[in-house]
């Protein structure tokens, strides 16, 4: 081959190599090699609505968001509505992405996939656990990437985060990984 044969694969090969290596830098950690099946039933009602976001591990789309919340609705075709809302990123107002979602057969309501850009549902949510009551919710997905620890109120007890923080635990999360969320108005942080 003359030198400039090399010159498309060489590029190619190095595209390929450059993608591979941000792709590593950008890894998030696995905080759950063997996330557990849904511990229970989700009554799908009494889901819908606001929930506050406690903790969470820290991925792209929400890095460094405080103030965060999930509102949950039934739509006309029976999907759920999701807006999901960053209140406050770096000391300024964060956004807000709507999406939607379809429970998955036969998961008792408690498995959800989710598109928030555009037909396809891509991921996963999983409601592993829930309070009796519906006071709170720890939310995962397969890979054990993803873990939310939701509540109904914005600064739940400090008791009630330990226990959560244990039931994290439980499920076999590696709860060093959680970052806290502040529900604390601010307008600089």
């Amino acid at each position: 081959m003359k030198p400039r044969h090399y010159a498309l694969p060489l590029a190619l090969a190095s595209a390929a190599l450059l993608a591979l290596s941000a792709q590593a830098v950008t890894a998030m950690p696995v905080g759950n090699p063997n996330v557990p099946q849904p511990a229970r039933p989700v009554e799908l009602t009494r889901y819908l609505g606001l929930w506050y976001e406690l903790g969470r591990y820290e991925n792209r789309f929400e890095k460094d968001c405080d103030q965060v919340t999930a509102q949950y609705s039934l739509a006309e075709d029976g999907k759920i509505t999701i807006l999901n809302t960053c209140g406050w990123r770096k000391g300024k107002p964060g956004k807000s992405s709507k999406g939607k979602a379809k429970i998955v057969s036969d998961s008792g309501n408690a498995k959800l996939k989710v598109s928030f850009f555009g037909p396809f549902y891509i991921g996963d949510y999983w409601v592993l656990d829930h309070a009796e009551d519906y006071s709170w919710s720890i939310v995962g997905e397969p890979s054990g990437k993803y873990l939310w620890i939701l509540t109904r109120a914005p600064s739940p007890a400090v008791k009630v985060r330990e226990d959560l923080r244990n039931r994290a635990r439980e499920l076999g999360y590696n709860t060093d990984l959680i970052r806290w969320t502040s529900q604390t108005p601010t307008m600089a942080r």
